[in-house]
């Protein structure tokens, strides 16, 4: 019974592994700036190379600088059967201080984030860069747990299925902690071209 279902199973894991690749994240060295994508207090830009959607958020939390985090993010190639984007946009932008709900509109799909403090609220505004692919459409949308888990931890969020794509988040903010929550919307996409979009 063993010896079949490693003659079955093998086939397909040697499948995913060929589409797929090697899709690992480093870990990140949180002693140094180096390999952030900003620096306490400033505003930055992140984008993924053409062709590639976020996959992965780092972020670590000090309160001594500001009540605020570094960020990372992993980019990842989409599968060859979603295609090449075929625009790609920043969505409105999120004001500091306040919660917030978005998903990237036109069903695309977040590819980048822009976000700049504030001193005055010791918050960020922020941002998302996202990209079209084709017509196709989103289903079996859900919301990830809160990350991080609690006010002031660091953050760690990775996409662990290669069929999903982060749409967009929801965010609570801590007027007292002076940080925020995150839970992002992870949905698939369709296979096929479809006639519908969302607002």
């Amino acid at each position: 019974m063993d010896l079949v279902l490693l003659c079955v199973f093998l086939p397909l894991v040697t499948v995913a592994w060929g589409q797929y690749g090697d899709y690992y994240y480093q870990p990140y060295d949180y002693g140094n700036n180096d390999g952030w994508a900003n620096v306490y207090r400033q505003g930055f830009n992140f984008q993924c190379p053409h062709g590639q959607v976020i996959v992965a958020v780092r972020s670590t939390f000090s309160k001594k600088e500001g009540s605020d985090r570094l960020w990372n993010y992993a980019c990842m190639p989409t599968p060859q059967g979603l295609g090449e984007p075929t625009e790609c946009w920043w969505e409105e932008i999120n004001r500091a201080g306040t919660e917030w709900y978005q998903t990237c509109s036109n069903n695309g799909l977040v590819a980048g984030f822009q976000s700049q403090y504030f001193p005055s609220v010791l918050d960020r505004e922020w941002q998302f860069y996202c990209c079209r692919y084709s017509r196709r459409c989103p289903y079996s949308c859900r919301m990830t747990t809160e990350h991080p888990g609690h006010y002031g931890e660091d953050m760690d969020m990775m996409m662990y299925t290669y069929d999903h794509y982060i749409r967009g988040a929801t965010t609570t903010f801590s007027a007292v902690d002076r940080d925020r929550q995150w839970k992002f919307i992870i949905c698939r996409m369709t296979d096929f071209d479809c006639q519908f979009q969302n607002l």
